[in-house]
């Protein structure tokens, strides 16, 4: 009785998950806008932005099914009339801001521009002081 029990829940687990493999790719997602400008802008923009499942490719470069349904979204919105820098601020709120590869410096990144200057800065330092007390 415990076997089949168990057996129905795994099955009724394994069922979704499958069946989310299976679903077919948005209708953008393999094809190009009709309008060959619209497409150079959304391939550009596609270039820009990191597929979340690969985390080394751009969504113009990765087969992941999720990267597919981020190309969709960026080419209707270029149909649509938007513009890539809203498409990426859409994408970045939606996704966070590790989705593009061009950073932004805001409230919670800006350590991550001026750490590396503060440390040339002490190091310029201690080689002025160190070379200064030979001489």
């Amino acid at each position: 009785m415990r076997t089949a029990v168990a057996m129905i829940l795994a099955t009724m687990i394994a069922i979704p998950l499958a069946a989310q493999d299976g679903a077919p790719p948005a209708p953008y997602a393999y094809r190009q806008l009709d309008d060959p400008a619209q497409e150079a802008v959304a391939q550009e923009l596609m270039e820009t932005l990191r597929c979340l499942k690969c985390q080394s490719q751009s969504i113009a470069d990765s087969d992941a099914s999720m990267a597919g349904d981020m190309r969709h979204q960026v080419r209707i919105r270029i149909a649509a009339g938007d513009s890539p820098e809203e498409i990426r601020r859409w994408l970045m709120d939606r996704y966070g801001d590790y989705v593009s590869y061009e950073p932004v410096m805001s409230a919670t990144t800006w350590p991550l521009f001026a750490i590396p200057a503060l440390l040339v800065v002490i190091a310029g330092l201690l080689f002025w002081r160190r070379f200064r007390r030979r001489a």
